[in-house]
């Protein structure tokens, strides 16, 4: 049973049951002040909490997507970003394989893909890069209609946090979902998304930057990433069709592709972002001593120093519970005083680092980036 698991949550709480219980029932037998019984009531109540916060913990994990497996709990994911030498021409099939589908049901049950869409599991091999990945593309039910076989459509990359689970965007946050719905009321346009977390080396958190001697992380996503998909999907090509978007990690990523390259993306969008790329146990050493890659990722530094990029940006906080509200505010400041780059923002009054906030921000951000994506 996975990590994920229901059962394996449901387990948890029956074990801690029976050690309450058996606590309770056990606790006169250990009265007694023999090295023993005292040695009996503190392994009890130990075992209690550690199943309490077993439970807790588990729980949390399937509502916010920390961990996807056992082995990415404990740090032993052998999921390594493989590298796929494709000098000699490329892979079987090219960098982006479908490996499954997921059907989304429509108000009365129906699953048909021209009238719900589709979400489709793959695997992306970047060409240049040589990090592979998976991902989960949704797409519109328009994609499979017969009348729009030749329209190609605007896309947004759609990233989570760190570590962060692709499905989590798909089941947790309900992109597909929310996006099918403003669709269907005339609120956004039909737009593929392709969902996937930013750790595409794990278990390193490369925060979306090209390590020296290391994996190329912001080439996949500016140049791979793209070129994958639209070499399989009926996506726009000009730099207008596509847009980005994250929550934490991924929306300091989502700022930091869409400020970096406007060619690509014609607008970022950062749920919860910081600024600044973190150095410490999880991302190792990003920059090798390189201060101008080390600047460059430094959003605040970029956009007070460098030449404003043509791109539209989107940034949300709360007043209240996020601790990121300064810099937003300040990131906001120093965005207006450009003459090339857009900014809008999302601020509510409160709301925390988590899935519920960003549920919240989900369908004004969606809307948002439809208005600034072209279909061709």
């Amino acid at each position: 049973m996975g990590l994920t698991s229901k059962k394996v949550l449901l387990l948890a709480v029956m074990f801690a049951v029976l050690l309450f219980v058996g606590t309770v029932w056990l606790w006169p037998r250990l009265a007694p002040r023999s090295w023993r019984a005292v040695s009996g009531r503190v392994g009890m109540l130990l075992a209690t909490q550690v199943a309490l916060f077993a439970c807790v913990g588990l729980a949390a994990n399937q509502a916010f997507g920390f961990y996807a497996s056992w082995s990415d709990l404990f740090g032993q994911e052998t999921d390594q970003g493989v590298v796929v030498d494709h000098s000699t021409g490329g892979g079987i099939g090219g960098p982006l394989q479908v490996i499954g589908i997921q059907r989304m049901p429509t108000g009365g049950g129906a699953s048909r893909p021209q009238i719900a869409g589709q979400v489709q599991k793959v695997d992306i091999v970047g060409r240049t890069t040589h990090i592979a990945t998976p991902a989960f593309v949704y797409l519109p039910p328009e994609y499979f209609q017969p009348q729009y076989r030749t329209r190609t459509f605007p896309a947004a990359v759609v990233l989570t946090g760190y570590p962060g689970t692709a499905q989590a965007l798909v089941t947790k946050l309900q992109y597909p979902r929310t996006a099918q719905n403003l669709a269907k009321d005339g609120r956004m346009q039909p737009m593929i998304l392709v969902m996937l977390r930013p750790t595409v080396a794990p278990p390193r958190d490369t925060e979306c930057v090209d390590i020296p001697g290391g994996p190329q992380t912001e080439s996949f996503f500016a140049k791979d990433l793209p070129d994958a998909v639209l070499a399989h999907y009926r996506v726009g090509k000009k730099p207008g069709s596509w847009g980005v978007i994250g929550d934490s990690t991924g929306g300091y990523c989502a700022l930091k592709l869409a400020m970096h390259h406007p060619e690509v993306y014609a607008a970022g969008a950062g749920l919860s972002p910081y600024y600044k790329a973190p150095i410490d146990p999880t991302t190792g050493d990003l920059f090798h001593g390189n201060k101008d890659l080390k600047n460059r990722a430094d959003l605040l530094w970029s956009i007070k120093h460098l030449p404003a990029p043509d791109t539209s940006l989107l940034v949300t906080s709360s007043r209240i519970g996020e601790t990121n509200y300064k810099d937003t505010l300040k990131f906001i400041e120093q965005v207006k005083g450009t003459n090339r780059t857009r900014i809008a923002s999302i601020i509510l009054d409160s709301g925390g680092h988590n899935f519920n906030t960003w549920r919240r921000e989900i369908p004004g951000t969606l809307q948002w980036i439809s208005g600034r994506l072209s279909d061709r």
